[in-house]
């Protein structure tokens, strides 16, 4: 079994990007991001509608860093210390060698090529920090882009699992793309 652990906390670099630990600093755009019924369209979660359930959702992404169960970044375009998006590791298996990534971005930020980018740091992460062998990401079977960021990236799909999840009062479809370390190209 893995022994995984977040400490101390590491940023991570790309050619364009920092990837930071979150902070009460990003209430602002948590809320943008997550209270956004475009971009949570695809995330059968409740919309996040004040700066106190933002700083909730913060504090409940640092205490998995504290407590080693889940780790996210804050995704920043270099120089600029404004947060632009979300990305990170949960439902950690360390049994299984295995977790889910998953990722957010606010719109004004699509299609700049950023969260492939980030995907790729959050990755080699993963794979050589963490020592995963398998890297998941669940989405709905609607989100084309997100899917094509997945095969660009070269997750393969595993699963379309029909009617697996319930968020208000419909039931939702997942599909689960994954990538094995032998199959990174970093």
């Amino acid at each position: 079994m893995l022994t995984i652990n977040f400490h101390p906390f590491k940023n991570l670099e790309t050619e364009r990007l920092l990837l930071r630990r979150l902070n009460k600093d990003d209430v602002n755009e948590i809320l943008e991001l997550r209270g956004n019924p475009e971009t949570m369209k695809f995330i059968p979660r409740p919309l996040t509608t004040s700066l106190e359930e933002a700083m909730a959702h913060i504090n409940i992404i640092e205490e998995k860093i504290v407590n080693n169960e889940g780790i996210n970044w804050a995704i920043t375009v270099k120089g600029n210390p404004k947060f632009i998006g979300l990305i990170g590791h949960y439902r950690i298996s360390a049994e299984n060698h295995r977790c889910e990534m998953g990722y957010m971005i606010l719109p004004q930020h699509q299609g700049k090529g950023y969260v492939s980018e980030a995907i790729d740091a959050v990755l080699e992460y993963g794979f050589n920090d963490l020592q995963m062998h398998s890297i998941e990401a669940v989405i709905d079977p609607d989100n084309k882009a997100s899917e094509r960021v997945l095969q660009k990236n070269g997750f393969v799909k595993e699963a379309h699992i029909l009617e697996n999840e319930l968020h208000d009062g419909k039931f939702w479809d997942t599909v689960i793309y994954s990538i094995l370390k032998r199959n990174f190209r970093k």
